[in-house]
């Protein structure tokens, strides 16, 4: 149930290219989602990750903390960057992914999820692709940053469908 939530709620495919319409992924290119994190992905990602931070569920808690209200996990809002890749890479194998927390999200913001091929090298078939990996706030406040590097079976971009 909460993969399925995951794969379909409040999910926006967007994509950049700087190639041509062949959609073969190049150095520079940028592939998007957004989503808008609910209350229910909270409590979902709790139960299978085990964190039961009172900060996710306790508004009051939260503000007396210093924030605005309750916190989206960290960890989910990262996992924007395997789906954006896997999505568009059916069969990549996420290898690694460095992480910079530099602001909250919270439950109700739209994030935008933004990954861009900074280094592309083949090895055996397959492409071990370095992406600079960043979430936005409402399309502008940068709220996590990092790099990843996954294993391509191919640099042909799919066309991401709607999976609502």
């Amino acid at each position: 149930m909460f993969i399925r939530s995951l794969l379909s709620a409040n999910v926006l495919p967007l994509r950049c290219f700087s190639s041509s319409a062949i959609n073969v992924l190049k150095t520079g290119d940028i592939l998007r989602q957004a989503r808008i994190f609910t209350n229910e992905d909270v409590l979902e990602y709790s139960k299978v990750s085990h964190d039961s931070n009172p900060m996710h569920f306790d508004s009051e808690l939260a503000r007396n903390a210093g924030f605005k209200d309750r916190l989206v996990q960290g960890m989910l809002v990262a996992a924007l960057f395997p789906r954006i890749i896997s999505s568009h890479f059916p069969g990549a194998v996420y290898v690694s992914q460095s992480l910079n927390f530099k602001l909250p999200v919270y439950i109700g913001d739209k994030v935008a999820g933004v990954v861009q091929a900074i280094s592309l090298k083949e090895n055996k078939k397959r492409y071990i692709v370095k992406f600079k990996t960043s979430c936005f706030r409402n399309d502008e406040i940068l709220v996590l940053d990092g790099e990843a590097m996954a294993i391509l079976p191919t640099l042909a971009v799919e066309q991401v469908h709607s999976m609502e």
